[in-house]
């Protein structure tokens, strides 16, 4: 394979070792690696200059790491969606998944980052996305298939308890003083239960309006 005809492609991940084995292993399979970075900033750029076939992406990365590498791969699905994506991830984090197949459509992938160290195993799963196919890691294709209906039931019950006050209207500080605990533990639950729902951040209060939506059609 000639390096004009080899598939290109851009890696974002903000492990230092990790970016640097995965470039040995692109070379070992004939890719070209026409990018690498340690941050998902001017994604869209970055992948149009390098002319990439697939993008391969953290979940979590700079500067907050809690789901950086999802945006980032859904700003780019959404600018250019003949560019394959795929997402590596420590731990399987269903909502995450979920989030990146809501649009029905090929040519995404999310895999364990474990899945790496066959060489075999992650470029099929590199050849699969680039040729439009969907790569799922088994792990997350279980918990996929045995998550259930109502979004509300992953909630732990402290969880439950903060989104049952918010259902009420109630501010954060009230909430931390009906439950007795402070208000830092109730911006934690909201967190959490704005992630297990899968609400994305945003400008505004309009998760938690969601969030409540979610508890009263339940």
């Amino acid at each position: 394979m000639t390096e004009a005809s080899a598939l290109r492609v851009v890696l974002v991940e903000d492990s230092v070792l990790l970016r640097e084995g995965l470039v040995r292993l692109f070379d070992e399979a004939g890719y070209v690696t026409a990018g690498a970075f340690g941050d998902a900033e001017d994604i869209v750029a970055r992948v149009r200059e390098a002319a990439a076939d697939v993008a391969i992406l953290d979940v979590r990365l700079p500067p907050g790491f809690r789901d950086e590498g999802i945006r980032a791969a859904l700003r780019l699905r959404s600018a250019m969606p003949d560019v394959g994506i795929l997402v590596l991830s420590q731990y399987v984090e269903g909502v995450y998944a979920r989030e990146l197949l809501a649009e029905g459509q090929g040519g995404v992938g999310y895999l364990l980052k474990d899945r790496v160290t066959s060489l075999d195993e992650f470029t099929d799963a590199v050849q699969r996305v680039h040729e439009g196919g969907t790569v799922l890691d088994p792990l997350v294709v279980r918990q996929l298939i045995a998550a259930r209906p109502d979004p509300v039931a992953a909630l732990t019950p402290r969880e439950r308890d903060v989104l049952e006050l918010m259902a009420e209207g109630r501010s954060n500080g009230t909430i931390a003083q009906r439950l007795f605990i402070g208000v830092g533990a109730v911006e934690k639950n909201v967190s959490a239960i704005f992630q297990k729902l899968g609400l994305e951040e945003s400008g505004s209060d309009h998760r938690r309006v969601l969030a409540v939506l979610a508890f009263l059609q339940r």
